[in-house]
């Protein structure tokens, strides 16, 4: 191979993550659907990266990791229900972790962004927004634990 294939390829290798992350909020057909302007102005910057182009937030920096009560948390982008707080738990990770969605809330791809590693990633199933991943090492009854970016979520605490 020579210099310029090598450079080539090498740099095609490099990009295509990136590329594949900026692409992925114009896959699949979903009910509730925004232009780019429209959810870059209803969503800070970070909320933008993190659940339009799959960011993450960094670890132990969401008030909703915290919450201990009863209640149902909600795509910030669309309002839809997706977890009971009665399925969350402490996972250590510093991510809101959960062991199971409502039903057909939220719906799932394979993630290859990281090398050597193949994710399940999961986004709201109304709005498409990227909520975070689901991973094998739950607590029962599911032994699932879906870690999610608090930036995707909102609270709303049960009535009293």
């Amino acid at each position: 191979m020579n210099r310029r294939a090598f450079i080539a390829a090498a740099t095609a290798t490099a990009a295509a993550p990136l590329l594949a992350r900026l692409s992925w909020a114009a896959e699949g057909s979903f009910e509730v659907t925004r232009t780019e302007e429209e959810w870059r102005e209803m969503l800070t910057d970070l909320e933008y990266e993190v659940m339009r182009e799959e960011g993450t937030e960094r670890a132990f920096t969401s008030p909703l990791n915290d919450i201990k009560e009863l209640g149902i948390f909600h795509c910030k982008g669309c309002d839809l229900p997706l977890y009971d707080a009665a399925t969350k738990f402490d996972s250590g990770t510093g991510w809101p972790s959960f062991y199971e969605a409502m039903p057909g809330a939220i719906g799932t791809k394979q993630d290859r962004k990281l090398l050597f590693m193949v994710r399940t990633e999961c986004h709201c199933s109304r709005c498409g927004s990227h909520l975070g991943h689901i991973f094998d090492d739950g607590p029962e009854p599911t032994g699932k634990r879906h870690c999610i970016n608090g930036v995707s979520l909102t609270f709303e605490p049960a009535a009293a």
